[in-house]
């Protein structure tokens, strides 16, 4: 072979290499492990102490996340058996049936929560959180991701790990607002993770991005005063109480 095609032949195969590791992705779908850690969530339950050395220590479940530049959508991922029985034997916090669809454009989203055995819509603005972008970094599902620190509710401290190789600003539980996808992210106060374990990108995504629709709509005051009224049925201090189902109900986490 010509020395010259030669040289040229390597020069084409290494630029296409460096090509690929450059390339952007607008839109596909990521899929996420949720990790919470049950003995610490349930420090202050009053569960005898019997109950926790029999349960297993972590809850781990599968959460799809489909996105393009423009918009979301989060769910537990299809037929993830593990999930629906680690909700039922280790009081596992997953709701199977949660939904999050984000419009980033627009700053809606549409949030579909179950609540006593039924589908609640919720619409609302997208949360915002005020990021702190530090140099550290990480690689998660083969993209190199840098660190940022957060809060939200005033004293919850967030980490999260963005990559800005996909273009979209947002990332799983809602949280979005950093120059790329957000592919890690930790709550310590909720003993919770959620860390990307695959990128699809390119993967058809025109079908999955829509909003839930099966639930029953919130649309007025007095429907959310009586789905408050559900959520906190069992609660000693209603009144009290009132606050904090607002925020589970409208928070970052599903």
């Amino acid at each position: 072979m010509n020395l010259k095609i030669f040289i040229l032949l390597i020069f084409c195969i290494w630029s296409g290499l460096l090509s690929a590791q450059d390339i952007f992705v607008p839109y596909g779908k990521i899929t996420f492990e949720k990790k919470v850690n049950l003995i610490r969530s349930l420090e202050n339950s009053g569960l005898p102490q019997e109950a926790k050395e029999k349960m297993q220590k972590y809850a781990n479940s599968n959460w799809e996340f489909f996105f393009d530049q423009n918009k979301s959508v989060y769910r537990p991922e299809k037929n993830d058996k593990k999930t629906e029985e680690r909700s039922i034997f280790f009081f596992s916090p997953v709701k199977s049936s949660n939904e999050l669809y984000t419009d980033y454009n627009k700053n809606h989203r549409t949030i579909k929560r179950r609540v006593m055995d039924d589908d609640y819509l919720l619409t609302d603005t997208i949360p915002q959180v005020q990021w702190k972008i530090l140099h550290d970094v990480r690689n998660i599902a083969g993209y190199e991701c840098r660190k940022a620190i957060g809060t939200i509710y005033d004293t919850i401290y967030v980490v999260a790990f963005y990559t800005d190789k996909i273009l979209l600003r947002g990332g799983p539980e809602g949280f979005g607002g950093l120059p790329g996808t957000i592919l890690g992210l930790a709550i310590p106060r909720y003993h919770a993770t959620w860390f990307a374990t695959k990128v699809d990108a390119f993967v058809d995504h025109r079908t999955e991005l829509i909003p839930p629709v099966k639930g029953k709509k919130i649309e007025s005051e007095k429907d959310l005063k009586k789905l408050i009224e559900l959520f906190t049925r069992y609660e000693h201090n209603k009144k009290e109480n009132a606050a904090e189902a607002m925020r589970k109900l409208y928070g970052f986490t599903l």
